[in-house]
C-alpha cells in the first residue's frame, strides 16, 4: 500500500525560501518511497473561520474554497507538512486562516496521521512560528515529526537557502524521519490497531466545579 503526504506551501512566493525547504523534504520522501502532493495556497484568498457551525452539520466548511479541497486530500493522506515564512514572528495570515479552518471543519479523525511544520526566515521569529504551527498537530492526536534541528531554513531568497547547508540537511532528516514514522504507524495499525481515543469528557465549568 502506497503512503502519501500532503504538503502545503503557505508562502505567496511559490519558488521562494519556504518552497526550497519543502522541495528538499519532498525529494527525500520520494527517495523513501512516499508519495506527495503539493498545494500552493499563499496567493489564495482564504478568509478566516466564521464560527457559523456549518461544518458541524455538514462535515465541510461553508466557504467552499481550497480548504474543502485540501480536507479531502488530507483525509486520504498519512501525513501533512505545512510550510510558512515568518511574518512578525508568526506564520503568515493566509497559512493561519487555512490551518484554522482545515483542522476545525474537517471532522474526520486525524489520530496518528503525522504532522510537520517547516519554517523559513531571514533572521528571527522562527521558533515562535514553528511552535504555533505544531499546535494544530498536538491538539489532533498527530505525532509531530522532528529532525536534527528545528525544521527551519534561513535566507532572504531561495538562492540564500542553498547556502544554508545545515537547514537543508535538517529538511532531509525530516523527510527520512517522517517516512519512518508513517511506515511504523502503518505496521502497528495493521498488527494491533490504533490507540484508543477518549472523547466523552468536555470540561466547561458550567457546573461550578
Amino acid at each position: 500500500m502506497a503512503h502519501k503526504v500532503l504538503v502545503i506551501n503557505g508562502s505567496p512566493h511559490e519558488t521562494g525560501c519556504t518552497a526550497r525547504a519543502l522541495e528538499e523534504v519532498i525529494k527525500t520522501l520520494h527517495e523513501e518511497g512516499i508519495e506527495t502532493e503539493l498545494l500552493q495556497i499563499g496567493k489564495k484568498d482564504i478568509p478566516g473561520c466564521r464560527a457559523c457551525g456549518f461544518c458541524m452539520r455538514t462535515g465541510k466548511c461553508v466557504i467552499n474554497d481550497i480548504v474543502n479541497e485540501a480536507a479531502l486530500k488530507f483525509e486520504a493522506s498519512d501525513g501533512l507538512i505545512i510550510g510558512s515564512p515568518v511574518y512578525y514572528s508568526s506564520p503568515n495570515g493566509t497559512a493561519l486562516s487555512f490551518m484554522d479552518r482545515l483542522f476545525y471543519s474537517a471532522g474526520y479523525p486525524k489520530h496518528m496521521k503525522v504532522g510537520a511544520a517547516v519554517v523559513s526566515c531571514r533572521r528571527g521569529g522562527n521558533t515562535a512560528t514553528f511552535d504555533a504551527l505544531n499546535k494544530y498537530f498536538t491538539i489532533s492526536g498527530m505525532p509531530v515529526v522532528s529532525s536534527t534541528y528545528w525544521n527551519q531554513v534561513h535566507g532572504f531568497t531561495a538562492e540564500d537557502v542553498e547556502k544554508d547547508l545545515e537547514g537543508l540537511r535538517t529538511m532531509r532528516n525530516l523527510g527520512r524521519n517522517m517516512a519512518f514514522l508513517i511506515r511504523a504507524i502503518a505496521a502497528e495499525k495493521e498488527r494491533v490497531g490504533l490507540p484508543l481515543e477518549e472523547h466523552d469528557i468536555f470540561t466547561n465549568f458550567q457546573d461550578g466545579k
